[in-house]
């Protein structure tokens, strides 16, 4: 099932990347190795030329903006349903110089029927407030140990941003 999932991606693929020049497999680790690791274009275009692959940076430009989109597109279709449960926390980065909070939420499913998150005083005032607000039931679940999937998920955060050292505006570090 898994391996005809991967080549039914390959073959989407291949139809919208074409027309592009280069070989599907050098697109794809080029914007694996962007996407997963702190590199910048001109960085990997000096180790694909180490391995035989002349491309520009500005081509890897391209295909780090255009290739994640096409894989979310052809991905979300295959997407399964994952239930109505959202898992809420927050993280500090820095924006223009000064630490903020950055909350965000993991399985956003439409309008949640629980939402998870850790002893936080202040996200459990806010949920029983919407919850009065708009007349909603949802239901509040407090744990640490429930959570630890946001938790982990910072991690990736703040190793993207550590070497960009921060954001300059608050709409560009919740994008």
């Amino acid at each position: 099932m898994i391996v005809k999932i991967k080549w039914a991606v390959i073959g989407e693929l291949r139809k919208v990347l074409k027309p592009l020049h280069y070989p599907l497999a050098v697109m794809l680790v080029c914007v694996r190795w962007y996407a997963a690791c702190p590199l910048s274009f001109r960085h990997l275009e000096e180790m694909m030329q180490e391995r035989g692959n002349i491309v520009d940076h500005s081509t890897l430009h391209r295909w780090s903006l255009k290739i994640p989109l096409i894989l979310a597109l052809i991905f979300r279709r295959r997407k399964c349903p994952v239930g109505m449960s959202w898992r809420l926390d927050e993280t500090y980065i820095k924006v223009a110089g000064q630490w903020k909070y950055l909350y965000r939420a993991i399985n956003l499913l439409g309008q949640p029927e629980k939402i998870t998150i850790d002893k936080s005083a202040a996200n459990t005032t806010a949920i029983k407030s919407v919850n009065v607000d708009v007349c909603l039931n949802i239901e509040l679940r407090q744990s640490n140990y429930l959570n630890s999937i946001d938790e982990q998920d910072h991690r990736g955060v703040k190793q993207v941003t550590n070497p960009m050292m921060g954001f300059q505006v608050l709409w560009s570090a919740q994008s």
